[in-house]
C-alpha cells in the first residue's frame, strides 16, 4: 500500500505530461492542415488555369497573345492580344498607388509617431472601416460622384475613365497600406528613437530619417499588398473605367482591365468550352503571373532592406 502511495504522484505527472503532448500534437496537426490546405488551394487554382489555358493556346499562338495590340475575342473579326487589358490594369493600378502610397505612408507615420495612444485607438479603426466597404459601393461612388467632379476640371473627360476608377481604388487600398505600415513602424525599437532624440533630432526628423528606414521592409510588404489588391480589383474598374479593351496609357480614357473582362465574359451566355470562353482562363493566368511577379519583387526588396534588431 505504501508503495502505491509513493508512485501515485509520478503517475499523475506522467498522465498530465501525456495529455499535454497529445494537445501539442493536435495543435501541430491542425496548423499543418491549415498550411497544407492553403498550398493545395493555390495548386488547384494554378492547375485549373494552366490546363484550360493550354486548350486556348492550342488555337491561338502565345506570340500573338503577348504581342498583338487588339483584344476583340467576342467580335467576328477576332483578335487575341492581351496587351490592351494589361495596359488598363497597370494604369488604374498606378493611379491608385499614386494616391494610396503617399497618403497611406503619411497616415502611418502620423498614427505611429505623433498621436497619443487614445487618439490612435480612434483613428486606426476609422481608417480600417474603409476596407470593409463593398467595392461595388466604391464603384458607383467613382462613377456617380468622382467622375462628374473631375469633369468640371477636365471637360473632355468621358463618363468611363481610368482616372476616377484609379483614384477611388487608391482610397480603397489606403487602409491596407496605412495599417500594415503603422504596425511595422511601431515594431521599431524605442532605443532608436531615443538615440535620435538624444542627438537633437526633432520628432519629424526621427520619424522620417530613423523610423521609416528601419521599418522599410514591413512598409514594402504593405506596398506590395496594396499593389496586389489593386491589380485584382474588379467592381470599381468594371463600373467606372468601362469595358472597352483599348491599348492606352492615358488615364483620362476608358479601358478594360483583366478582371473586368473576366466578369464580362463570365456573366454572358457564351457556351462553356468555346474558344471565346477559354479566353478568361488565359487572362486569369496572366493576372496570376502578373501578381506573382509583383509579390516576388516585393519579397526580394523586403529581404534586401530587412533590419534585424
Amino acid at each position: 500500500m505504501a508503495h502505491l502511495k509513493l508512485n501515485l504522484p509520478r503517475s499523475r505527472y506522467i498522465s498530465r505530461r501525456s495529455v499535454r503532448e497529445i494537445r501539442e500534437r493536435l495543435i501541430e496537426l491542425v496548423l499543418l492542415l491549415a498550411a497544407t490546405s492553403s498550398i493545395a488551394t493555390m495548386i488547384a487554382i494554378l492547375f485549373t488555369l494552366v490546363s484550360e489555358s493550354v486548350v486556348f493556346f492550342q488555337e491561338i499562338s502565345i506570340l500573338e497573345f503577348l504581342t498583338s495590340t487588339q483584344w476583340t475575342p467576342l467580335f467576328a473579326d477576332a483578335h487575341y492580344g492581351i496587351l490592351p487589358l494589361i495596359s488598363g490594369t497597370l494604369v488604374t493600378t498606378a493611379v491608385a498607388l499614386s494616391v494610396a502610397i503617399p497618403l497611406g505612408t503619411m497616415a502611418a507615420i502620423y498614427i505611429s509617431e505623433f498621436v497619443t495612444p487614445q487618439i490612435r485607438e480612434i483613428i486606426k479603426p476609422c481608417l480600417e472601416i474603409l476596407a470593409g466597404i463593398p467595392t461595388v459601393v466604391y464603384g458607383y461612388f467613382a462613377f456617380l460622384f468622382v467622375t462628374p467632379l473631375l469633369q468640371k476640371i477636365l471637360p473632355n473627360l468621358p463618363g468611363f475613365n481610368m482616372l476616377s476608377a484609379g483614384l477611388v481604388m487608391g482610397i480603397m487600398i489606403l487602409p491596407f497600406i496605412s495599417s500594415i505600415s503603422e504596425d511595422a513602424m511601431r515594431a521599431v525599437p524605442v532605443s532608436l528613437r531615443e538615440g535620435s532624440y538624444a542627438m537633437g533630432a526633432t520628432r519629424w526628423q526621427t520619424a522620417w530619417r530613423v523610423v521609416y528606414p528601419a521599418a522599410i521592409s514591413g512598409i514594402f510588404s504593405a506596398y506590395i499588398l496594396g499593389i496586389s489588391r489593386a491589380v485584382g480589383e474588379t467592381m470599381i474598374v468594371a463600373i467606372a473605367a468601362g469595358l472597352e479593351p483599348k491599348l492606352t496609357w492615358n488615364p483620362t480614357e476608358s479601358a478594360a482591365t483583366i478582371t473586368a473582362y473576366i466578369v464580362q465574359v463570365s456573366l454572358g451566355d457564351l457556351p462553356h468550352g468555346s474558344l471565346e470562353y477559354q479566353t478568361i482562363f488565359a487572362a486569369g493566368l496572366t493576372l496570376v503571373l502578373l501578381t506573382l511577379g509583383f509579390n516576388i519583387a516585393g519579397h526580394l526588396l523586403s529581404k534586401r532592406y530587412r533590419e534585424i534588431y
